[in-house]
């Protein structure tokens, strides 16, 4: 897929985000997405354009790690603060556009401000920003820089103690800037305040949810597909895959072609679940790769995360490019890949964000990739695609299913994958599963699996030392992915699942429990 394809808007209105490199801007998305309005984000460089193609109610401008007065410091062309557009700038975008009216923006010294900080509400404040707020609010700040002087027409809504221009606005333009983070859950009341902004200031009609876009993303298929194009997908039996799939399918037909590529990294009966589901049910057509010493053979000796991932990912294409290379229209490849997946692996929409980690299908895809690419989810998060996954009629036991990485059990088996360090781990996991969902407490997670480790440690069984691996047990909830909270199980649960590990599964003699929130750690340990 093209740059252009990628980034072209499915609707129009909403509100249009421009990304200055903030690591979280998509948590700005989802805020307002939550609050039934569409929200995009695109780059600088490619903001006007799509004001455009989308004709925004809003502009919110994101934060970034930048200094608005360096000479390469990203910027937008002036007159999208002119076009009678409600705008709000964060952070640094609150500084980039006192900076393009005339303010003054310099270091703040030994004012800088992050973490928690309290504001106080102007008495009276214009504008409608603090409705139905006022005295102090707890907010996150996060800045190194400071406004020093107000652009002209502009007022002070709130202050800092070192900082007199917490939040500004000039309500006769519809310009409004803040310095600190409203999209953050520290923030007291921010949700209220971006409602504020987008439903009352714009007028934003809260009409959107991921099921109305079922037939826009079907009709943008057909469009970039054509009439006689083919598509390879690898289908995994994912939410994310198995949701891309079925809007494929709904969108060609019989030009879609899936490919179950079993990597020998797969988890217990993955395979049989995924002919049983899409071959006879759905009646699609789909091809079983059998690929498992392909992919152990690529990855012997290697330990380091990234190499295994991008190793996964340039299989996987390899796979795809094999089987496609029998299909005479088949210029296309079909992939689940989400919204958190782009942000995490590349700079979002070509922005200045903090590579964290390459997703195999999206980081680790190679640079010489001859199948343009077909990513229908590309702009959604999990939950969303969820829900389109239930306006698709897909069963609950796929829709609701925890997430499960794309390069498999080879990220939750730290160090070197072998067959023999894969076996204990799949038998393990099996287990984790079967006890928490017998118990209906998978319902509140997000995650819950087993991570082999590359560690032995001593033990006693049958009155014998033994000397053998240990696995960890990850069980966290989270909304998005992008942050999680760590989860304790009902005590019974926890020594049901170490008690059957260490006695079913030969090989380990120690199960751990983690206990780290995402971030600082990740949901995968590799």
């Amino acid at each position: 897929m093209s740059e252009q394809q990628a980034d072209e808007p499915t609707v129009q209105g909403g509100v249009l985000i421009v990304d200055f490199g903030a690591q979280y801007c998509q948590l700005i998305a989802r805020r307002i997405r939550e609050m039934g309005v569409y929200s995009r984000i695109t780059v600088p460089e490619r903001a006007k354009r799509m004001c455009e193609a989308l004709r925004p109610r809003a502009i919110i401008l994101s934060g970034g790690p930048n200094s608005v007065y360096e000479e390469d410091a990203p910027t937008l062309p002036t007159e999208m603060l002119e076009m009678g557009i409600p705008v709000l700038g964060i952070c640094y975008g609150m500084q980039w556009m006192t900076r393009a009216l005339g303010g003054g923006v310099q270091g703040a010294g030994d004012e800088r401000e992050y973490g928690r900080t309290e504001i106080m509400i102007e008495a009276g404040a214009p504008g409608g920003l603090f409705e139905g707020l006022d005295g102090s609010r707890t907010v996150w700040m996060s800045h190194g820089d400071s406004v020093d002087r107000l652009p002209t027409g502009f007022e002070v809504l709130a202050r800092s103690e070192p900082c007199p221009f917490a939040a500004i606005a000039d309500p006769e333009r519809k310009l409004y800037a803040i310095q600190f983070h409203p999209e953050v859950t520290h923030t007291q009341d921010g949700e209220r305040m971006l409602q504020n902004f987008v439903l009352n200031i714009a007028g934003c009609p809260p009409d959107w949810s991921p099921g109305d876009i079922v037939e826009q993303k079907v009709e943008a298929i057909r469009q970039l597909v054509g009439e006689t194009g083919e598509v390879v997908l690898g289908l995994s039996g994912g939410v994310d895959s198995s949701v891309a799939a079925v809007l494929i399918h709904r969108a060609i037909g019989k030009r879609l072609h899936c490919v179950f590529v079993d990597n020998g990294l797969l988890r217990e009966r993955e395979r049989d679940g995924v002919e049983s589901l899409f071959r006879d049910d759905y009646h699609m057509d789909l091809h079983i790769v059998d690929a498992g010493e392909r992919f152990l053979g690529e990855l012997s000796g290697v330990e380091e995360p990234e190499a295994k991932r991008k190793i996964i990912g340039r299989v996987f294409v390899d796979v795809f490019r094999e089987f496609a290379s029998g299909l005479e229209h088949c210029g296309f490849l079909g992939q689940g890949t989400l919204y958190p997946d782009v942000i995490e692996s590349v700079a979002a929409h070509g922005g200045s964000t903090q590579t964290i980690k390459s997703h195999h299908n999206v980081g680790g895809l190679p640079e010489d990739l001859d199948l343009e690419l077909v990513e229908p989810l590309r702009d959604l998060f999990k939950d969303e695609v969820r829900a389109l996954g239930r306006e698709l009629g897909l069963p609950s036991s796929l829709v609701d299913r925890q997430p499960f990485p794309g390069p498999g059990l080879a990220v939750r088996c730290l160090g070197e994958v072998t067959e023999e360090r894969l076996a204990p781990l799949r038998r393990a996991d099996a287990i984790v599963r079967q006890e928490i969902e017998a118990r209906g407490l998978h319902e509140a997670l997000w995650q819950y699996f087993a991570v082999s480790l590359p560690v032995r440690s001593v033990g006693v069984m049958g009155d014998a030392r033994t000397y053998e691996n240990a696995c960890v047990l990850r069980v966290v909830s989270s909304d998005d992915a992008m942050t999680a909270d760590w989860e304790y199980l009902p005590v019974d649960v926890l020594q049901r699942i170490s008690n059957r590990i260490i006695n079913e599964v030969k090989g380990l003699n120690r199960v751990c429990l983690d206990i780290s929130s995402k971030p600082p750690s990740t949901i995968e340990w590799e």
